[in-house]
């Protein structure tokens, strides 16, 4: 990603004391991210919810943002379609055709209000078009805003350097069943991170699942990925290095969304930080890692 060199300073840091709140608009607000930036939006002292929208033809249009989602009034209701002018930041868990249009609202926006992005699910060209946008506003983009997720992605490229090509690797991640892509962003991340360590082409060597019967040997350069799908799990990632002797595992898992919507908020107030220049960061970046 580029953004590099175009910011102040690094590292994460909330508002000072007594400083202006910042200001935040909720893409999809009343969807399971949405509902957890708002709650612990709604919980900080230095955040301000200024607008929160869902698809046309939602039944709570109009509807104050706060009681739709279960928690007390905001003095917001809840809009249809983008609504980015007077936020500071904009955080986006949608779709990727949702999120473009979003990227567009604020394109046009006088306030230019950053983004902090956790749709995952682009595609090549769709996620060109974000890189291009970057050229214009302030976007954070990651698979997952977890801090300790973001540690562990970490950790994984300092071990599969060291380990290399003695230990076997796979990757098992397990969601809810409502969840439509597979795998997640997050394995999806964890993979690129260990094919770049361990210097292979990750279209060529991801292995998703195996299939049924006799296939032979794994082949020692596979970077396996798994999927589970079931009740109500939030989500799950481990990551196993198997070698001769002996297996590392590495496991993160979420209890609440709210660790996901601390983090973009997080992101968020490091975005809005003065001297922040346009560029596509990471969630390393604004956490001092990268």
């Amino acid at each position: 990603m580029n953004g590099r060199g175009k910011t102040a300073r690094k590292g994460a840091g909330a508002s000072k004391s007594g400083a202006a709140p910042l200001k935040v608009a909720v893409a999809g607000a009343l969807g399971r991210m949405g509902v957890a930036v708002l709650t612990v939006a709604s919980r900080s002292g230095d955040i301000r919810v200024v607008a929160g929208w869902e698809r046309p033809g939602h039944p709570a249009l109009g509807s104050d943002l706060g009681v739709a989602a279960g928690l007390p009034a905001l003095g917001v209701s809840l809009g249809a379609g983008p609504q980015v002018d007077g936020a500071d930041v904009v955080i986006d868990f949608t779709t990727p055709s949702s999120t473009l249009a979003n990227i567009e609202a604020a394109k046009k926006s006088k306030a230019r209000p950053g983004l902090v992005i956790g749709t995952t699910g682009f595609t090549p060209a769709e996620r060109a078009k974000v890189q291009a946008a970057s050229k214009q506003l302030r976007l954070v983009l990651s698979s997952n805003y977890a801090v300790g997720v973001n540690l562990l992605w970490k950790a994984l490229d300092l071990v599969a350097r060291v380990t290399g090509d003695d230990y076997d690797v796979e990757v098992i991640e397990a969601h809810h069943h409502h969840k439509k892509d597979s795998p997640s962003g997050t394995a999806m991340t964890t993979a690129e991170v260990l094919a770049k360590a361990l210097k292979r082409d990750l279209p060529v060597w991801a292995r998703y699942g195996r299939p049924h019967g006799n296939i032979g040997p794994r082949d020692p350069r596979e970077i396996g990925l798994h999927t589970v799908r079931g009740g109500d799990i939030v989500g799950d990632h481990t990551v196993l290095f198997a070698g001769a002797g002996e297996r590392l595992e590495f496991k993160h898992q979420a209890h609440s969304r709210e660790n996901f919507a601390g983090g973009a908020l997080r992101a968020g107030r490091w975005l809005a930080a003065p001297g922040r220049r346009a560029g596509l960061y990471t969630m390393a970046q604004v956490l001092g890692l990268d």
